[in-house]
């Protein structure tokens, strides 16, 4: 019998049941912070998604799987970063909100600082859009700026469990290569908020590539190609020539069921490697200074990490702007 409850009952976005940092008052996140100090920060988009699925539809995917995850490990959720980065074939598509790279960076690097003075100094940016290439850079903007000891990763839902995304020719569960709003995203759509999907509307369309198969990787880099899906410009056509209906692919051939199994492997590794960081590095303990740090002494550290409410210094003391 599986551990997780697919699909969930509804979200919790709006819910004071101890998930989300911005439902808490402060005397809520300081008994949070004794039991676990590690916050997820689902990273989505807001972005055509065709004529069957909401435009929200990569943050609605982090949400969910981060609140499954909460209630499992006792660590936080950041409400949502609505709107994201976006390569640049999907300029144009109406209903896509794309946000500048050096804007977004310095807005995450910006949320990243938040947190840590906050006392989330282990941080997980669960992405669910195709901005793995930018997100990246925001942490190392962070990290750079501040120099401060802490644990800070980018997931990629998709990249956890690859062989759960390809097709069945590459020993997964779907027809067709997973690219955007198609037959593996909308199944993963499927079991994690049914309600905001809706199957009648489901169009199938076929993406135009300039050269033939064997160069580009798909959504995901899912099939080791030489060239990432983000690596290039002008080798494919842009969507709103191509596929202007929002989805690319097979979205008709989309079921729940052919992605129940891939969303047990991904809370299954999320709760595996916050285990093994929470583990590692208990509740208020981190990474040793001296190995990960020189721009501060043992003392400047302390006080930072004290924090301006219990006798120490805010991180702002130390750079700001925040990036």
């Amino acid at each position: 019998m599986s551990a997780w409850q697919i699909p969930p009952k509804g979200g919790h976005m709006d819910s004071a049941d101890g998930i989300y940092f911005q439902n808490m008052t402060m005397k809520d996140v300081d008994k949070r912070l004794k039991k676990c100090d590690l916050i997820v920060i689902p990273v989505g988009s807001t972005e055509a998604h065709g004529p069957h699925a909401c435009y929200g539809e990569d943050t609605f995917l982090v949400t969910r799987m981060a609140e499954a995850i909460a209630r499992k490990t006792g660590c936080t959720v950041a409400q949502p970063i609505w709107y994201g980065s976006h390569p640049y074939h999907h300029i144009g598509m109406p209903g896509t909100i794309p946000i500048d790279e050096e804007t977004f960076t310095a807005l995450l690097s910006q949320v990243m600082a938040g947190f840590w003075n906050a006392g989330f100094r282990k941080q997980i940016l669960l992405n669910g859009h195709g901005q793995e290439y930018v997100i990246p850079t925001a942490i190392h903007r962070f990290a750079k700026r501040f120099q401060v000891p802490g644990i800070f990763v980018n997931l990629n839902w998709y990249y956890a469990i690859p062989e759960h995304c390809r097709d069945k020719a590459h020993g997964g569960p779907f027809e067709t290569p997973f690219i955007h709003a198609d037959e593996a995203e909308t199944s993963f759509s499927l079991a994690l908020f049914p309600e905001m999907i809706k199957m009648e509307d489901a169009v199938d369309t076929k993406p135009r590539s300039f050269l033939p198969p064997g160069h580009v990787d798909k959504a995901g880099n899912l099939y080791g190609k030489p060239i990432p899906w983000y690596a290039h410009v002008g080798l494919g056509a842009i969507e709103i020539t191509a596929t202007p209906e929002g989805s690319v692919g097979r979205a008709t051939l989309a079921s729940a069921d052919k992605a129940k199994c891939g969303i047990e492997a991904l809370l299954d590794y999320m709760e595996r490697l916050i285990g093994d960081i929470m583990k590692k590095f208990p509740p208020g303990k981190l990474p040793p200074a001296d190995e990960t740090t020189q721009r501060f002494t043992q003392k400047q550290i302390n006080e930072l990490i004290k924090g301006p409410l219990k006798g120490g210094k805010h991180l702002y003391t130390v750079a700001w702007p925040a990036c």
